[in-house]
């Protein structure tokens, strides 16, 4: 421990209320003669980047029931019906084959918080953020979308980025690419 005695700074001297006052108004009358940057909604559309994340959109045809979306969703708020057909053999002798048929994909968004973690974990891309976000309800239970409303904003999901061409080439399309590999030759 120091023996010397702490020293405390005096607190700034009090000018009054008037210069303070003054600082304020010049502060407001400098930013009077800039440009705003308020974009007047809904008078004036706003520009959104490209990839926008609104709504979910679905594509129907896509969906194969999986279930994964509504399984991984962490607030439940996807809802899934589905029910088996059975489709008759393709060939003679063949075996029947059964497929799931979806009877209703509805996303309540009064209860999604917006994640992406369904389009995420979708194996078909049937799930796509479309940046449509005008959607407002004035009742909250008609948030409740079913596939038919979801479908609707297929159109304006953008089509996916280009591939940088200085990428490398997908695994997938280089295994394909290779030649196959030749049978090994008997020995004599």
């Amino acid at each position: 421990m120091t023996d010397q005695p702490h020293t405390h700074s005096d607190p700034p001297k009090e000018r009054g209320a008037i210069p303070g006052l003054l600082k304020g108004l010049a502060a407001t009358a400098r930013t009077l003669g800039r440009p705003t940057h308020t974009a007047e909604y809904p008078d004036a559309q706003p520009h959104l980047p490209p990839r926008t994340h609104g709504v979910i959109a679905l594509l129907e045809e896509n969906c194969t029931s999986c279930m994964l979306c509504a399984r991984e969703c962490p607030d439940w708020c996807i809802y899934i019906d589905s029910h088996k057909e059975t489709l008759p053999a393709t060939t003679e002798g063949g075996r029947e084959r059964q497929r799931n048929v979806l009877d209703r994909f509805a996303i309540d968004f009064s209860l999604c918080m917006y994640c992406g973690i369904c389009i995420e974990v979708c194996p078909f891309d049937a799930l796509h953020w479309s940046p449509e976000f005008e959607y407002a309800e004035v009742n909250v239970l008609d948030l409740l979308h079913e596939k038919g409303r979801l479908g609707q904003w297929m159109p304006t999901v953008p089509p996916p980025p280009a591939l940088d061409p200085n990428s490398a080439e997908p695994q997938e399309v280089t295994a394909a690419n290779k030649p196959a590999r030749k049978a090994p030759e008997a020995r004599p």
